[in-house]
């Protein structure tokens, strides 16, 4: 019976937290989304720029002058889609990495001030990143610092939510 069990190949249990792909995930699907939208609205305003001085005169003309402007709106709409998923879902990516880094540290009061270093992490890396001026910086860490406080605040919310939730089925 022992010589069966070494043969048996054994389970491998990944235990990855919720918000690691959640975050990140919605943040794609709102990148996705919102290039989508912008990339398609633009190409469209472009191409009917860029054709105005020309317009179809036969029906044949206007198919294929809206074939082509329909092929090219979905081209440009799909390459926005994909920078605007990358960028959103890096940034969010990054969030988690600041809180998860936080939740790591183990001081007593890093728990409490997660969301706001992720939040406040995430706006100076973009700074950086982006190269701002050092007062679309000061306002990017200004809003990176509110954000996280938000969700600080969204927290602790849930947190007593769950608290009030647990005290209620213990008296039933």
């Amino acid at each position: 019976d022992d010589w069966s069990d070494e043969l048996k190949p054994r389970q491998i249990r990944l235990n990855i937290p919720p918000r690691f792909y959640l975050l990140p995930g919605a943040a794609v699907v709102l990148g996705t989304t919102l290039g989508l939208v912008r990339g398609s609205r633009r190409a469209s305003l472009r191409f009917l720029a860029e054709n105005v001085h020309r317009p179809p005169t036969t029906v044949q003309g206007w198919y294929f002058y809206n074939k082509t402007k329909n092929y090219r709106v979905l081209m440009a709409g799909l390459k926005e889609a994909g920078a605007e998923a990358a960028k959103l879902g890096t940034t969010a990516a990054g969030w988690v990495c600041f809180e998860e880094g936080m939740n790591r540290l183990r001081y007593p009061w890093a728990d409490h001030l997660r969301e706001v270093v992720a939040g406040t992490g995430t706006a100076a890396v973009f700074s950086l990143a982006y190269r701002l001026p050092r007062k679309a910086a000061a306002r990017t860490l200004l809003l990176g610092v509110t954000v996280g406080f938000a969700m600080r605040g969204l927290r602790w919310s849930q947190e007593q939510l769950r608290e009030q939730v647990q005290a209620r089925a213990t008296e039933v």
